[in-house]
């Protein structure tokens, strides 16, 4: 037998693999919440425009809020022979309320269906996002607020910086998506005299899609998105392998606790930064699920394709993953400590503080930058020899390159004096740190959780 909701021109039924291949409920049932918001405001323009009755659209809205509730409740029986959310949805409603179920597919089609579900869903997406990147913010800022860090606290600020862009994509692409595909049915629209402008205000769109074919047929909204999760997935990726770094025996920067550690099961002295590995791993399937919709969508010809059923999967599977590494991100650096005896002894290492002597040469003796570039590499090159930090090579070694140096060099080597030097905007300077830090604390108090 064919299938009830679809199939009156077929007289035999698919064949068990295209059953397995067609279904789709295993990945939209996770639409269950958008689905039936939808249908209630459809249902409810239809029988405000006339073209159902009251009665029946009443009946509808009780019959999905029970479903509703019965999903919520882990009650509801998915049937895959249903194939997907939508006639699941529909399937149960006829058995809660009768015919009268029939009626609420009238001027509306699959294609326009899912389309409405996963922009709601994704729209619902970025939000979780956006809220957990907010607190990710928080939790950086408020660290370095409290330790009064340095060059520490610079270097985080840098990923409040980047959390900032990133929450400017998705809510880029969340203006973007927010019109609504509901009504443009399989691509041309329909004869029925429905309000548009009506459901899509009821969902929470800034208006009706303008064009049918352009609203079932596209999933750019789930490609920007997706596109903004890989770079903030990339952001947080690289602050994970600078936890995995820190916290090495070798380099010892920063410590864990347990919260987000765990042992071997081999070596009983091993503490492992599994958390900020598997931030950096999730990565990879963010960016994996961006390359795989591209490729899906690259070919299809206006208008719904079938392949596009596959948009759906690959994204869940990203946002989750990229949720997730958001709040571990945030755990993290809520449990950081750092060592700040180790960091101190780390910033002078390499004669990192070399710039500073071109830089007083060129504004103490007026030397070109090349010129005092050369001089200093010389220098270098003595304390080298000598092993020993720059600020620590005597005043009349350096004078054997260059005679015009004075103690007053000296002073401007050390690690304190070359951070506190940094005082143009953006830089490394204690008080630009903290200005900064003052300035996002209370920009992000501003904004909605």
């Amino acid at each position: 037998m064919s299938n009830k909701m679809w199939g009156g021109r077929f007289s035999e039924r698919p064949d068990a693999i295209m059953e397995e291949i067609n279904v789709s409920i295993d990945v939209d049932r996770h639409l269950y919440a958008q689905d039936i918001a939808a249908s209630k405001a459809h249902a409810a323009m239809l029988a405000a425009q006339g073209i159902i009755t009251a009665s029946d659209a009443k009946n509808i809205g009780k019959g999905l809020d029970t479903i509703l509730s019965e999903i919520g409740k882990g009650a509801f029986d998915f049937k895959r022979a249903l194939e997907d959310i939508h006639m699941n949805v529909e399937s149960r409603l006829a058995e809660l309320i009768g015919p009268a179920a029939g009626r609420l597919h009238t001027a509306r089609s699959r294609n326009d269906q899912v389309a409405t579900d996963f922009r709601l869903y994704v729209r619902d997406t970025i939000d979780e996002i956006d809220a957990g990147l907010h607190q990710f913010q928080q939790a950086l800022v408020t660290h370095l607020q409290t330790a009064q860090p340095v060059t520490f606290g610079h270097h985080l600020l840098a990923y409040v910086e980047m959390a900032a862009r990133d929450r400017g994509r998705f809510a880029d692409a969340r203006k973007r998506l927010n019109e609504s595909p509901l009504g443009a049915a399989a691509l041309a629209g329909t004869s029925f005299p429905i309000d548009r402008a009506a459901t899509a205000k009821a969902l929470g769109f800034d208006r009706p899609m303008a064009n049918s074919l352009d609203a079932v047929s596209d999933r750019d909204f789930v490609l920007e998105t997706l596109s903004a999760a890989a770079i903030t997935a990339v952001h947080l990726s690289r602050f994970a392998e600078e936890i995995v770094v820190w916290t090495s025996p070798l380099v010892g920067l920063v410590r864990l606790s347990d919260k987000f550690t765990t042992g071997s099961s081999i070596m009983p002295q091993k503490r492992n930064p599994d958390a900020a590995e598997l931030v950096r791993a999730k990565t990879g399937r963010v960016i994996g699920s961006l390359t795989a919709l591209l490729i899906v969508m690259k070919g299809l010809p206006l208008a719904y394709q079938k392949d596009m059923q596959e948009d759906k999967e690959g994204a869940m599977e990203a946002f989750a993953a990229l949720s997730l590494a958001v709040r571990a991100m945030t755990g993290m650096v809520a449990d950081l400590v750092p060592d700040e005896d180790r960091m101190k002894a780390a910033a002078g290492d390499g004669y990192a503080t070399a710039t500073d002597l071109a830089d007083w040469l060129v504004r103490t003796l007026k030397m070109p930058f090349r010129d005092a570039h050369h001089v200093t590499g010389r220098i270098v090159a003595l304390a080298a020899r000598d092993g020993v930090a720059l600020h620590e090579l005597p005043l009349s070694a350096m004078q054997e390159v260059e005679p015009k140096i004075t103690a007053d060099a000296l002073r401007a080597l050390s690690v304190e004096s070359s951070v506190k030097s940094r005082t143009s905007f953006g830089g490394t300077a204690p008080k630009n740190v903290m200005a900064q830090a003052k300035a996002w604390a209370k920009r992000l108090e501003k904004q909605p959780k």
